[in-house]
């Protein structure tokens, strides 16, 4: 029940702006509603049947369940778009009287085609027709009830993820700002083409912050964004902070959260270069591996293996939960001390634009 109920979910995300109905035209959905079909006919069959009637029973339920069953998939399908005009609650009770209104036409042919020409007395049409409606009744209830309750909860994650990526644009460092302006403020008489050049660095910063969090952005725009920060502290750090890139096997294309990689740059800046009076090279690598990219940035360990204090566990925690409400258990980040580095790596599945 449990494969069943993420085959679900996995069907409802491929949509999730048509209303709380999920996709019934996809296979997983499809073999879904077969296999509940099946229990339910399984259900009603040991409940009710004689020892002696049960194999027939259990033929000729499995055969109703699932013309009633996959019936009801078509029908959901089809009217799918018409009924996520009405609203969830309009949506909801449409498609409610639909499946009981087809459950009592495909109880009235089945009794004719089937029960009438079985040997012996058939069982009466109106306790045949009614006991079809309650249960179909029933069971249509549960079902839609499950989606409701399904979509409503997945509202709930965009919210708190999308709150999460608010959270963590609006988080620019008072230090990192004003060391920038200071930087910026110390070339504008012997370097202002320079100067000019981290104020607009800082204001793509700015303008990413500003940026709509619920749309994917390619990877270049990502790492144009890196590339601008990493110039704005280069320009301040100087010999001590240096960079060695490997992330051309990523196509430029490919469709990521906004403020994934940046977060975890500035971290390696903040807590493995600065506090280090050599400095440190920091490598951020990056390979394609299928349906999914793997990121990975290295920067030389904290002295005395103690960080410092201040956002490293927040953001790191943000773009984790953020990964996880969009993609499920197909991301990952994990963050590791191995030898005298430390090593944050990303995994992000392909994903088109919503």
């Amino acid at each position: 029940m449990q494969r069943l109920a993420n085959m679900a979910s996995e069907a409802t995300d491929s949509d999730q702006r048509g209303g709380f109905l999920p996709d019934f035209c996809a296979l997983p959905m499809v073999f879904g509603v077969v296999v509940l079909s099946e229990l339910f006919a399984i259900v009603l069959v040991l409940a009710g049947s004689q020892p002696e009637r049960i194999w027939d029973d259990l033929a000729l339920s499995s055969l109703f369940m699932q013309w009633a069953g996959l019936s009801g998939a078509v029908l959901l399908c089809v009217l799918r778009k018409p009924l996520s005009r009405l609203g969830d609650i309009g949506a909801g009770t449409a498609s409610y009287l639909l499946l009981v209104v087809l459950v009592l036409l495909l109880s009235e042919g089945a009794y004719h085609l089937l029960l009438d020409g079985l040997p012996g007395e058939p069982e009466g049409h109106f306790q045949f027709v009614a006991r079809n409606l309650a249960v179909g009744a029933i069971v249509a209830g549960i079902i839609l009830r499950y989606f409701y309750i399904r979509h409503q909860w997945r509202l709930q994650v965009e919210a708190k993820s999308e709150a999460r990526l608010q959270a963590l644009q609006a988080r620019i460092r008072p230090h990192f700002l004003f060391n920038s302006l200071n930087t910026a403020a110390s070339l504008t008489h012997k370097h202002p083409e320079l100067a000019e050049q981290a104020l607009e660095d800082l204001a793509d910063l700015f303008r990413a912050s500003l940026s709509d969090s619920r749309t994917l952005v390619p990877f270049a725009d990502e790492l144009s964004l890196t590339r601008a920060y990493l110039a704005i502290e280069q320009l301040r750090l100087g010999h001590r902070l240096r960079i060695k890139w490997d992330v051309d096997a990523i196509p430029d294309h490919w469709a990521i959260p906004p403020l994934v990689l940046q977060p975890l740059v500035e971290n390696a800046v903040y807590h493995g270069i600065e506090p280090l009076a050599s400095g440190g090279t920091i490598r951020i690598n990056g390979r394609r591996s299928g349906r999914f990219i793997d990121i990975e940035v290295v920067n030389p360990e904290m002295e005395n293996g103690t960080p410092r204090t201040g956002g490293n566990r927040m953001a790191i925690d943000n773009i984790r939960q953020r990964l996880a409400g969009r993609y499920g258990p197909e991301s990952e980040l994990v963050v590791e001390r191995k030898g005298d580095e430390y090593r944050a790596r990303l995994r992000i599945p392909e994903r088109s634009e919503d």
